[in-house]
């Protein structure tokens, strides 16, 4: 796996829809809680700290104007990496942090300046923001508020569809190499009526549209995002798809941020944002653990000793100053040093009706409060000190592993990878006498420095027999008995471990007792960046009987990784368990494709209260693959423009060959924790038959001769209804008054399972040029139904008269930046 550039970490427009734990704030239609973060890698250079003020100020007063005068951007701070200068300026950090960025910029080898995000995340070359080359794609900051609605729908909303129509302009194939570019008129598929697949539109440099910023922001005249008076409803874009076919305008003004905002009455400019230059420092953690009695049960308090040296030795990033503290009841302050910047741990099993008194308290502290909930009477409050102040929130089980993993969630937040501690083992197993647990764990070649192997037991020391990927054994005599807890026992390699498969064999030699393994290491070289998993869930309270969302990232850099199983594990907490696989198919819960992000509807229910959530991640024989192709910008490339009758082009982007696309990488491991949610309203006994199908989101249709052919991924169904109409917005609206097709023919398949589905339209004559719209709705044994799939449109072969190849330029200039251009039509 190769090696990724340094890149800088930018927040420009974050999040201004409400995600959990999210420290943005619209208040009195001013965004507060703002971070632009530099990469600790990047070299220092004051240029990158002005110019992104300028680029967020001017981004400011263009969302002022965009909405309506309904939101700018008032707070901002700028992190500055430790390894950089100190100035008198600079502010100490308090909850700001690089786990806060949701703007990224991306190494220099992608070719787009700006790139769509994955997991709440915009990425930004260096060069778009210092460079004034790249203003082909627009003012920055009108650029920066382009990027902004793919956070309200997480999703690449241009996809070549033109909003307004009255943006007018040419439609042509470029053919382009580093000193000459060909240009042909555009052919039309015979197939489906549409142009052909790169086919451009070039669009005239005068316009008097003022829509839409989602199209192209580049236009001097485009003011505004799409109405519902301008969008095109039928466009086979991802947002029709997934936003039920609304406006830009429409979905924006339907955010929690804007549902309930006012226009700022009388004014013609917003105030300027205020930014804070915050210069991070060494990270301070502070570990608060109960030892209160109830901690003796379940051997709680001898676990937690386990737990939390593993997390000193192990997970906490190397040259951390941290602290310890226990208590009983109280935790007495005894220091008048302030806390703000630092992190601080917080086990505990027992109630505290006190909690809600100091919450006030906790946030003008500026500390970071990660909280592990032991048990199922731990306060109910805990979860809310980590949401005010961005920590993590864990329910482990009482055992050693699900306590180990409780702590390797609480890894770095100071933006360095190579410091992160990834875990690529956590097996628990109850074994009889002379029983054994084998297995492999893949140790892959981005990782492998300070790699840990920990067993535990619960009543002796079972009999140990690893082997290297060379075949050098590892026996008992190799490993250390923690002298503290003398149920552990850990093995440290040497320098980086071995790339390959390790082999581990565990003999209980006692009467039935539980064996732990634990495998930690982290990455092998600051260079490369090594594979991880990020793990999200839509909320951190659910809503009885309405599902959780679970998404797992799996990426090397901003680079997706495909190809892998993904398999989430939920427990309650009072033990019961449920595994949901996770998908990258784009249906269901997942919105893309092949993206490297696994989504899953969690909705298997037992019980009022919380639920932890972990990950298993596994690549194995050779399945998986490194997508090249770069993250899809949701601002549109502008090929060039059509200026008094010359179409006049910009620089060419660069193209990745299809055979470059996807690269074979290594076999590979993670385990990883999510935070803990909490569903209420749960009734008691056998749960009412109150969860619908999941909506199907990939309905796909074409025409062939006289027949419709769909192809649907199907979930877990009784039957469906299929129904179509003539007019995509009355099959939206109306579906059960629109035209039924016969279904009997289709039969439910098991979950994810996609299949294709033939019809012949009894009451629609097909003709040359028809569109027929077509929806889904699955209906189980309760009669359940899901709700209205994604509209998908069938046209009747077209068959263009050669007329409409027209051409009404006179002169076609290309532009090239540092060469010669010459130009043929062809």
């Amino acid at each position: 796996m190769g090696s990724f550039p340094n890149v800088i970490l930018i927040l420009a427009l974050g999040v201004l829809q409400a995600v959990e734990g999210s420290m943005i704030q619209l208040n009195d239609n001013g965004y507060d809680g703002i971070v632009i973060a530099i990469n600790p890698n990047v070299p220092e250079d004051e240029k990158l700290i002005q110019k992104a003020k300028e680029k967020v100020a001017e981004a400011s007063t263009f969302l002022f104007h965009a909405t309506s005068r309904r939101a700018y951007f008032r707070n901002v701070s700028i992190l500055i990496p430790m390894t950089w200068t100190s100035k008198p300026g600079y502010l100490t950090p308090t909850l700001e942090s690089y786990e806060h960025v949701r703007f990224v910029s991306s190494a220099h080898k992608f070719s787009h300046p700006f790139l769509k995000g994955i997991f709440l995340l915009i990425h930004l070359t260096p060069n778009f923001v210092l460079d004034d080359n790249w203003l082909i794609y627009g003012p920055r900051g009108k650029v920066f508020v382009h990027e902004w609605p793919c956070y309200i729908t997480s999703l690449n909303t241009i996809e070549a569809t033109r909003c307004s129509k009255d943006n007018t302009g040419v439609n042509r194939v470029l053919k382009c190499s580093i000193k000459s570019c060909a240009i042909r008129l555009c052919k039309i598929n015979r197939q489906t009526g549409m142009y052909e697949t790169k086919c451009q539109f070039i669009p005239e440099k005068s316009q008097n549209a003022k829509v839409s910023i989602m199209f192209m922001q580049s236009l001097d005249s485009v003011t505004e995002f799409c109405t519902a008076k301008t969008h095109n409803p039928d466009a086979p874009n991802l947002q029709n798809k997934m936003c039920d076919q609304r406006s830009m305008w429409e979905v924006i003004m339907d955010s929690e941020d804007f549902r309930n905002t006012s226009l700022r009455a009388g004014v013609n400019s917003p105030p300027s944002p205020t930014f804070s230059l915050l210069k991070a420092k060494e990270h301070v953690v502070c570990l608060v653990l109960d030892k209160s009695g109830s901690m003796s049960v379940n051997n709680r308090l001898s676990n937690l000793v386990e737990a939390a040296e593993l997390y000193l030795i192990q997970i906490v990033e190397i040259g951390s100053w941290v602290g310890m503290v226990t208590f009983d009841s109280d935790v007495i302050t005894q220091s008048n040093r302030s806390i703000s910047g630092s992190e601080i741990v917080l086990l505990t099993d027992g109630e505290d009706n006190e909690i809600s008194t100091r919450f006030e308290e906790v946030k003008q502290s500026g500390a970071v409060i990660h909280t592990i909930a032991l048990g199922p009477d731990a306060a109910r409050e805990l979860e809310k000190l980590s949401l005010m102040t961005g920590g993590y929130r864990v329910t482990p089980k009482e055992n050693m592993t699900d306590l180990i993993d409780a702590f390797s969630r609480i890894t770095s937040r100071s933006g360095d990878l190579s410091q992160k501690a990834i875990q690529l083992e956590s097996k628990s197993v109850m074994l009889n006498s002379k029983e054994w647990i084998n297995g492999t764990v893949t140790v892959d070649s981005t990782v492998g420095n300070d790699t840990f192997f920990v067993i535990t037991w619960t009543e002796s020391v079972p009999r140990i027999c690893h082997q290297d990927p060379k075949g050098k054994e590892y026996r008992n005599a190799d490993f250390s008995i923690n002298k503290l807890n003398s149920k552990a026992a850990h093995l440290r390699i040497p320098d980086t471990a071995e790339a390959g498969n390790w082999i581990y064999r565990l003999q209980n030699e006692h009467s039935l007792q539980t064996l732990t393994l634990t495998v930690t290491t982290r990455a092998k070289s600051p260079t490369v960046l090594p594979v991880i998993a990020t793990v999200h869930v839509n909320q951190s309270t659910g809503h009885f009987p309405s599902p959780m969302i679970v998404h797992v990232q799996v990426s090397q850099g901003f680079l997706p990784v495909l190809g892998a199983k993904v398999t989430a594990i939920i427990e309650t907490g009072h033990g019961s368990q449920e595994t949901l696989a996770l998908w990258d198919n784009g249906a269901g819960a997942d919105t893309v494709k092949n993206d490297g992000i696994h989504s899953g509807y969690f909705r298997s229910y037992q019980e009022n209260g919380r639920y932890s959530l972990k990950v298993l991640v596994q690549a194995r024989n050779n399945t998986a693959r490194l997508s090249m192709r770069s993250p899809q910008s949701c601002a549109m490339y502008v090929p060039g423009y059509v200026n008094h009758g010359e179409i006049v082009l910009n620089s060419p982007r660069p193209e990745v060959k299809d055979k470059e696309m996807e690269v074979k990488i290594e076999d590979f491991s993670r385990v990883t924790s999510g935070d803990s949610f909490i569903i209420p309203g749960v009734p008691s006994g056998p749960l009412p038959g109150k969860f619908p199908p999941a909506k199907i989101t990939d309905l796909k249709a074409k025409s062939q001769a006289d027949h419709i052919l769909l192809s649907i991924c199907f979930f877990p169904a009784d039957h469906y209804k299929i129904r179509m109409s003539g007019n995509s917005m009355q099959l939206r609206d109306h579906f059960d008054k629109a035209t039924q097709v016969n279904t009997s023919g289709l039969m439910p398949k098991e979950a994810n399972f996609k299949e294709t589905f033939e019809f012949k339209p009894e009451t629609l004559k097909i003709q040359n040029g028809t569109k027929v719209y077509i929806a889904i709705q699955a209906v189980d044994n309760a009669n359940l139904t899901s709700d209205i799939s994604n509209i998908a449109r069938a046209r009747r072969e077209y068959y263009p008269s050669l007329s409409s190849y027209t051409i009404n330029v006179a002169t076609i200039i290309v532009a090239v930046v540092g060469a010669a251009a010459i130009i043929h039509i062809f």
